[in-house]
Order: structure tokens, then C-alpha cells, then sequence
């Protein structure tokens, strides 16, 4: 004959079923952890590269989506940023251009975007 479980047993086995729904979604939900427009944004940037066409705002959709997958938010706004300011003149720009720890941040961006591009096109 099977023991009745205690109010913790029922309490215990409540939190574990409530654990698996999250560990089952957890990598797709770090994958989606981008902003909306962050997203839109890179998609119109990338239609306007590559053609302005439904096929084109899938295979930019698919990239981001796999650029989403290789880095966080803030690991993606980062390199955005040191990206658009190595274009700067003087002293800044030169700084974003050879210091060490902003050139593995866009390589790992890089590599994140040539996944993406095997990947969608």
C-alpha cells in the first residue's frame, strides 16, 4: 500500500514540475532576449544590403535569430557599438580599432554573423 505524501512531499514534487516546463524553454528564451526593435532594426539593415524581397527578410530574420543564439543582448549591443565607433577619428576611434578586449568582442561577433550567413543564405 502506497504512503500518503506529506504537504512538503506534494510541495517539492509541485516545484520540480514547475522546474522541467523552464528547463526545457530556458536556451530558447536566452535566444529571444533581444528587443523588438534591436531585432527589426537589424533586419531592415540587412534588407537594405541584400535586396528588398520576402525571401531576403526570412534569410535576415533566420540571421539574427542565429546571431541570437552565439551572444546575449548585451554581448551583441557591445560589439554593435564598438563596431560603429571604430569609424571615429583621433584617439577614440583608434581605441576602438586596437585595444584587445574590443577586437575578441567583435570577433566573437564575426564569427556569429559567418554561422549566420552558412546558416540562412
Amino acid at each position: 500500500m502506497n504512503k500518503p505524501m506529506s504537504s512538503s512531499g506534494i510541495a517539492r514534487a509541485a516545484s520540480m514540475v514547475m522546474l522541467v516546463p523552464a528547463l526545457l524553454f530556458a536556451p530558447s528564451a536566452l535566444a529571444n532576449d533581444y528587443p523588438t526593435e534591436t531585432r527589426v532594426d537589424y533586419v531592415l539593415g540587412c534588407m537594405a544590403a541584400n535586396g528588398d524581397s520576402y525571401l531576403t527578410m526570412q534569410k535576415c530574420s533566420c540571421s539574427i535569430d542565429v546571431i541570437a543564439e552565439h551572444l546575449n543582448y548585451e554581448e551583441y549591443e557591445a560589439a554593435a557599438t564598438i563596431m560603429s565607433l571604430q569609424d571615429k577619428r583621433g584617439e577614440l576611434g583608434v581605441l576602438f580599432r586596437t585595444e584587445p578586449g574590443m577586437q575578441d568582442r567583435l570577433r566573437e561577433l564575426r564569427q556569429a554573423q559567418a554561422d549566420a550567413n552558412l546558416r540562412c543564405f
